[in-house]
């Protein structure tokens, strides 16, 4: 007999044959499982293509005709929200790969500028592990092209945008610290 207890997933009873078996660090199955999210993205992604793609057709069927007002309605709800999925899902696609756009944020970091800042929030030292060479490339063919965040310098945008200065990023490790404990 099949229990709801036997279906249950826990990836946390995993992790330490990962460690073992695998050889593998906490790192390492983070980015092993941030490309397996990836990777449903990417199909969720053309399944959401197609829903809208068959749901623009539907208004060209007969039987459309038939429809009341209130399936109708329906209708154009389930159709703004499946070309908003879409419009969303692409947002987030490989046309940024190679694009550049400009930092609008108070301040330029580098990665370990942003490091450093949690571990002061958060009131321990962090380092910063890079990758060796390998690891990058076998990672990079998983994942989508590269877009740099850079630009001539900070720009005022928040500001402009908002009537508020932006915030630094060690104010915003600081007052999101426990999400780091």
């Amino acid at each position: 007999m099949i229990t709801d207890m036997d279906v249950v997933d826990h990836p946390e009873r995993d992790q330490p044959w990962d460690s073992t078996e695998r050889s593998e660090t906490e790192v390492q199955r983070l980015d092993r499982n941030w490309l397996s999210l990836l990777q449903e993205l990417r199909v969720v992604q053309t399944g959401v293509q197609l829903l809208t793609g068959f749901l623009l057709t539907l208004p060209f069927q007969q039987r459309f005709e038939i429809l009341d007002t209130r399936m109708r309605a329906i209708y154009l709800a389930t159709v703004g929200c499946s070309v908003a999925a879409t419009v969303l899902s692409q947002a987030s696609s490989g046309k940024h790969d190679g694009r550049v756009y400009p930092l609008t944020g108070p301040e330029n970091l580098t990665v370990g500028d942003k490091v450093r800042a949690i571990g002061m929030a958060i009131g321990r030292e962090l380092t910063l592990v890079d990758k060796d060479d390998a690891q990058a490339a076998a990672q990079a063919m998983w994942l989508p092209g590269v877009c740099t965040i850079e630009g001539p310098g900070v720009l005022s945008t928040v500001e402009d945008v908002t009537g508020s200065p932006a915030r630094s990023f060690r104010q915003w490790a600081s007052n999101h610290a426990s999400a780091f404990r």
